[in-house]
């Protein structure tokens, strides 16, 4: 539905182009309407036909604007970034939710890091600490 809209939006942006194009301006000549009595119309005719012409085309796309800009809103609900963040679980994981932080979720859901990391052991200091100035 939207596409044919859209393409019947087109078409009406074609025509109010050409119609706009045919009509004289005030300060030289129109494409159509050149110096003399030239085509099917004359003067107050042709101005009177050209400006109906403008005025429904103008309408009409300004109809298919809005209709294409409601259905393009309704298409586009507001979500949140929690939606859908834990529906589902990487591949090799099991139901049960991981344990750490949410950087070694991320590292995990990534593949940089093993499934279960366990703490490392403090390291016991080699010698006494030497004081530092300050």
């Amino acid at each position: 539905m939207q596409t044919v809209l859209i393409v019947v939006h087109l078409i009406i942006v074609l025509a109010l182009i050409g119609v706009v194009l045919l009509q004289r301006s005030e300060g030289g000549l129109g494409l159509g309407g050149g110096g003399g009595t030239q085509g099917f119309m004359t003067g107050r005719g042709q101005a009177n036909a050209l400006t109906r012409a403008t005025a429904i085309l103008a309408a009409l796309f300004f109809t298919t604007s809005m209709i294409l800009a409601i259905m393009s809103h309704r298409g586009a609900g507001p979500r949140s970034i929690f939606d859908g963040a834990g529906t589902r679980a990487p591949a090799g994981q099991t139901g049960a939710p991981p344990a750490g932080n949410v950087l070694d979720q991320l590292r995990q859901q990534q593949g940089d890091a093993p499934a279960t990391q366990t703490p490392a052991a403090p390291a016991a200091p080699a010698a006494p600490a030497a004081p530092q100035s300050r």
